[in-house]
């Protein structure tokens, strides 16, 4: 209940600060929808880690860089049901799986990409290995702590089991977050970068 608490005014932000003139202008909705559905795709490669909970590749933060924190979270959302609907899991936990894997990862990218913008060099090399690699990783980390951390306050694991079951095979997580959501990124802004919301070529390639 708290959870979608929560959700109602980030969806409001998320409504009220999407470009959807971006969306009407360039008819990039069958992209967006795409995009979500690469998404839905990394989340169906999941990984058992512990009875009762899986790993897989996030990929918010490409989704994030790509569209921006409200089109991320949106679509996001639209993500989670739809997996939600599919494995025939309860839809109670739908707010908070969202908060954990939609907003926590959408929210930390786009800081990072604030950060990157405001202290780091306009620099393509910059923009993949900051905001794609890197970010990627934060987020798995960030991610697989909220999880740990969300199994511990509802008494689903102790902190001991979770620490030797599941906290320890975080460093394995980061490559893969890091690698995927850096390849994606590398390859959108290398062939289509009109579709990325956070690259502009005067920007990042100029000091090419």
């Amino acid at each position: 209940m708290l959870s979608a608490v929560l959700l109602i005014p980030l969806f409001i932000l998320a409504l009220r600060w999407a470009n959807w003139s971006r969306m009407r202008e360039q008819r990039l909705i069958n992209v967006f929808l795409f995009s979500v559905l690469v998404v839905l795709l990394f989340w169906s490669l999941r990984i058992p880690v512990m009875d009762g909970v899986s790993w897989h590749v996030s990929g918010i933060t490409f989704l994030t860089l790509m569209w921006g924190w409200s089109f991320a979270l949106l679509g996001g959302s639209l993500a989670v049901i739809v997996q939600t609907l599919a494995l025939q899991e309860p839809l109670i936990n739908v707010p908070s799986m969202i908060l954990l894997h939609v907003v926590l990862p959408a929210t930390l990218t786009q800081v990072v990409l604030g950060l990157t913008r405001a202290y780091l060099p306009k620099h393509f090399f910059i923009y993949t290995f900051v905001n794609a690699f890197f970010c990627g990783a934060l987020v798995a980390l960030a991610v697989a702590f909220g999880g740990a951390l969300n199994l511990f306050l509802s008494d689903m694991a102790s902190w001991k089991i979770l620490s030797e079951q599941y906290l320890i095979y975080v460093p394995l997580m980061l490559f893969p977050e890091a690698f995927y959501n850096g390849i994606v990124m590398t390859v959108l802004i290398s062939l289509r970068p009109q579709w990325v919301w956070s690259f502009k070529d005067e920007e990042y390639l100029q000091g090419r």
